[in-house]
């Protein structure tokens, strides 16, 4: 090798290597690898505690498609009524009572009474789909099924694993009433439902952009948990009025009566579910 081809092929190595720190430098400050397919799904913006590069993507993402479930184009295919997940996993999950994501990933895989076998959290989320939004199955290991799990995921980073041999059941769960301590009435449930619900929820229950609708079409099937009278009373009981829930067990117990003595779909595997 001459001097002129040595000097060019140091001068060449010198130039990939500053152009590879730099580029090292830049990809971790600023995070800027995109999964295929996300650039323009108006993912939320990120914060500093947020993890960098793909995954911090698909955390997102993932919190994009909690809170725009119905709307948003990769799950609207998905959704048969007009419910997000969050239309019950209040604050994208983040409220401490009401159906909470924080620390559920850290029970999973867990056993399933309904399923009668374990599940992962991608399988409980496509129950969800299945039921609470009236829909069909993500795609197992799919964009969808996977960014829901890695938001809940880290929304569950700083909880100690302790898988569920009884339930899928996360540690902020929703504690369920004692529903033999209260006789619901379906009576006062309709008048206290007129008073503190309709305004946000309509007097017919179809929802309006304040509350999602509460039963008829668009809402949750018979499938789902909230079409559980105990189940939808302890959830009222923590979680509504937003941000002030005052209600009594009494008041809980009545307006579930009320609200789930309306019809509503119903869950039929062989139609929801297209595996």
């Amino acid at each position: 090798m001459n001097r002129f081809s040595a000097t060019i092929l140091c001068l060449l190595t010198l130039a990939i290597t500053i152009g590879s720190s730099v580029w090292s430098q830049d990809a971790g400050s600023k995070a800027t690898v995109v999964p295929e397919g996300t650039a323009d799904e108006g993912l939320i913006e990120p914060t500093a505690d947020d993890p960098q590069g793909p995954l911090g993507e698909t955390v997102r993402l993932g919190e994009t498609l909690v809170t725009e479930t119905s709307s948003h184009p990769m799950t609207q295919p998905l959704v048969g009524n007009a419910l997000n997940c969050t239309s019950c996993h209040l604050d994208a999950g983040r409220h401490p009572k009401a159906a909470s994501f924080v620390g559920v990933a850290a029970a999973y895989p867990a056993y399933s009474p309904r399923e009668s076998a374990v599940i992962t959290l991608e399988e409980r989320i496509a129950h969800c789909f299945l039921r609470s939004q009236n829909g069909s199955r993500p795609a197992p290991g799919g964009k969808v099924s996977v960014a829901i799990a890695a938001y809940i995921t880290w929304l569950s980073r700083h909880t100690p694993i302790d898988m569920n041999p009884i339930a899928p059941l996360g540690p902020n769960r929703l504690e369920l009433l004692d529903a033999d301590a209260i006789k619901p009435d379906v009576a006062r449930g309709e008048a206290l439902y007129g008073d503190r619900c309709a305004d946000c929820h309509l007097a017919d229950g179809s929802g309006s952009g304040e509350g999602p609708p509460l039963w008829g079409e668009q809402s949750f099937n018979d499938g789902a948990g909230l079409s559980k009278v105990l189940k939808m009373a302890s959830w009222l009981k923590v979680a509504m009025p937003p941000d002030d829930a005052d209600l009594t067990e009494q008041q809980a117990f009545d307006i579930a009566a009320f609200v789930n003595s309306h019809p509503r779909p119903e869950f039929r595997p062989e139609r929801n579910d297209p595996q």
